[in-house]
């Protein structure tokens, strides 16, 4: 179910490349997960990792999770 979820929140991600070359995403639908690193696959992989981390900690301190739609 985790699983599906970060999938899913996945999918609503948005990722812009800056002149320098790095590449900066987020996923606007949850407020604070973004990520920048030197390529987009670097972003996508910390993306998903601060994402990850935004579940476990609304999770342990008893904050709704929102709803996505797929």
């Amino acid at each position: 179910m985790l699983n599906e979820y970060i999938d899913a929140a996945m999918r609503h991600a948005e990722y812009k490349q800056f002149e320098d070359g790095t590449t900066y995403g987020d996923i606007p639908v949850l407020r604070g997960v973004w990520a920048n690193e030197r390529t987009r696959e670097a972003t996508e992989a910390e993306l998903r990792s601060a994402l990850e981390d935004w579940v476990r900690f609304r999770v342990q301190n008893h904050r709704a999770i929102r709803r996505l739609m797929a």
